[in-house]
């Protein structure tokens, strides 16, 4: 049977396409010299998910929705195949059996790639179908973020080419013309490179009395890195200036710029954040992967329990949920996770954000604009007016946010926010000494979500160790809470810089507001009273999740103790 044939039974009988459009998608795809799945996907007929699910019946091949943890790309792939051709075909090896290596496509219809792949390797090649985010993480993740590319951009740049680029800077005295000179571009590009491959999510250029110091932020811990000659300070901070559209002659005041840089397919948000200090500016850079897929509610950290208890809340038709935790605690991602999963053609989300970090498709997002006097509390007003069913406040700062979020949430809304405090718990006291209504939170308020990110103990140098009861009396743990006795730690190796960490889930604390804890909050009692409540009624604390976390070999004691209180273990 012509595929044209199988795929018109399929898709009659799963009611998604009739005869008639499926001639005029075949003969689109011919006119523009395409393959029918990509002529189907563009012009909007069937969603990616659709158009894989009928390929797989249609040419008899396994479908894999999600490239999870279990998958296990052989090493043979990556030392043979380069990233740049995995990214421009799409393609991932997700497993090997007998000589035979599985490799995940989006784009079955077009062989030549599969081909070319069989003679890299010299061995059978098995498509399996994947959505094309799925099998881009997976690249990124095995291939290190990108180091064949990274590797590439930093050939032409070493360590020891600092003196020398001192050397020709020397004769300058113009600010501009300094910045743009080649050896300073690409000194800072290199900083760049480096940071992406090393997974940093931040870099901090720290001007000191007699050096510079350039410190790169991994799983949210600072780390010294190179350090520049102390003259070519002003040349770097200009360069990077210049890169954000920002003054390069106002050195006394502080400045926000942002840029774009591209690496392979990818491209990386840069937002810039200048200040001045006694030793020259100091610049913080946040990076931010615009290619970097969505997680699910699943992938997060939260147990079968605790996914039950968020679920239901994004379930509700109408309220308030809060995600609070320090800075860098994964708030926003928790709340993309959120959309992600309530994001249908049903439903109009709007999200006013500072600054936007993902880009949703069909989800409407507004970056604030302080400068253009669009605030949250002035973009959330325009908001209601277009019909949401769902809103995404980036955080409530101020009680004008707060009272429009509130007021959303009992008009039918079903509004996400953010909060910045120690537990979840707090978030009740943060809002009314905002100055909102205890009646108000209390109507409104449906949970708040607290959390911290933890490192994970690295999978390639993971040992066993026999704790003392001395160390796991600090997160609230016996040995006879132990499996076998023992817990687990990273020796430290390559992969980790020697940490003994690599990567970061998150440790969560879920609050279910009921009619009790809404009587307390009409009763303004403290914080710890609805904590009680709540623990009272089965709610884990965040160190009791920290410790689940321990005991499970996921991370270790100091890595809880490190990001929560004393008070919040218990």
């Amino acid at each position: 049977m012509l595929l044209k044939e199988k795929l018109l039974k399929i898709l009659s009988r799963d009611n998604l396409l009739g005869a008639e459009k499926l001639d005029e998608c075949f003969a689109d795809a011919k006119r523009q010299a395409t393959s029918v799945d990509k002529t189907l996907q563009s012009t909007g007929l069937l969603t990616e998910k659709q158009v894989l699910r009928v390929l797989s019946e249609c040419l008899n091949t396994d479908y894999m929705e999600r490239l999870s943890e279990g998958v296990i790309v052989p090493q043979d792939y990556t030392s043979k195949v380069s990233v740049h051709f995995s990214r421009t075909h799409n393609l991932i090896a997700v497993g090997e059996q007998d000589g035979t290596i599985k490799v995940a496509t989006c784009a079955p219809l077009e062989q030549n790639p599969i081909d070319e792949l069989a003679i890299m390797l010299d061995k059978n090649v098995v498509p399996v179908l994947a959505p094309r985010a799925e099998i881009a993480a997976m690249i990124n993740k095995v291939y290190q973020q990108k180091v064949d590319v990274v590797d590439e951009m930093l050939a032409g740049l070493d360590m020891g080419d600092f003196a020398d680029i001192a050397g020709a800077l020397d004769g300058s005295k113009d600010l501009l013309d300094m910045a743009n000179k080649a050896p300073i571009i690409k000194l800072v590009n290199m900083v760049f490179f480096q940071a992406l491959k090393m997974r940093a999510s931040d870099i901090h250029i720290q001007p000191y009395e007699d050096k510079l110091q350039v410190r790169y932020r991994i799983d949210g811990i600072l780390y010294d890195m190179m350090t520049p000659p102390k003259k070519i300070q002003d040349a770097i901070i200009s360069r990077i200036k210049v890169m954000g559209k920002m003054d390069i002659a106002e050195r006394r005041l502080p400045q926000d710029g942002r840029d774009t840089i591209k690496l392979g397919d990818s491209e990386i948000d840069i937002r810039i954040s200048s200040v001045p200090t006694s030793h020259g500016e100091r610049i913080v850079m946040r990076l931010l992967d615009k290619s970097a897929r969505l997680y699910e509610m699943e992938e997060l950290g939260m147990d079968a329990n605790e996914l039950t208890k968020v679920s239901d809340f994004i379930g509700k038709s109408h309220g308030i949920v809060l995600v609070t935790g320090t800075t860098g605690s994964g708030k926003t991602t928790t709340l993309y996770a959120g959309l992600k999963r309530l994001n249908s053609t049903e439903n109009n989300i709007i999200t006013i954000e500072d600054p936007i970090e993902y880009h949703m498709p069909g989800i409407s997002q507004i970056e604030v604009s302080e400068k253009k006097g669009l605030t949250f509390a002035t973009g959330l007003r325009h908001i209601v007016r277009q019909d949401p069913d769902i809103i995404m406040v980036g955080e409530i700062r101020d009680l004008e946010t707060a009272a429009i979020a509130i007021q959303s949430a009992l008009t039918g809304h079903l509004v996400f926010s953010t909060l910045h405090t120690n537990d979840s718990s707090g978030s009740v006291t943060r809002l009314l000494d905002l100055g909102v209504e205890p009646y108000l939170v209390a109507s409104s308020l449906i949970g708040v979500i607290a959390q911290r990110l933890v490192r994970l103990i690295c999978k390639h140098c993971k040992e066993p160790y026999t704790p003392a009861p001395e160390e796991l009396r600090k997160i609230g743990l016996t040995p006879e809470d132990l499996p076998e006795g023992k817990l687990y730690k990273g020796r430290g190796c390559e992969k980790c810089l020697n940490t003994g960490y690599l990567d970061r889930t998150g440790i969560y604390e879920i609050l279910s507001i009921d009619d009790v804890m809404r009587e307390q909050i009409m009763q303004r009692v403290g914080s710890n009273t609805i904590k009680q409540e709540a623990v009272r009624k089965g709610m884990k604390t965040l160190g009791m999740d920290g410790a689940i976390k321990v005991r499970t070999g996921q991370t270790t004691v100091e890595e809880v103790l490190r990001i929560i209180t004393e008070m919040e273990v218990m």
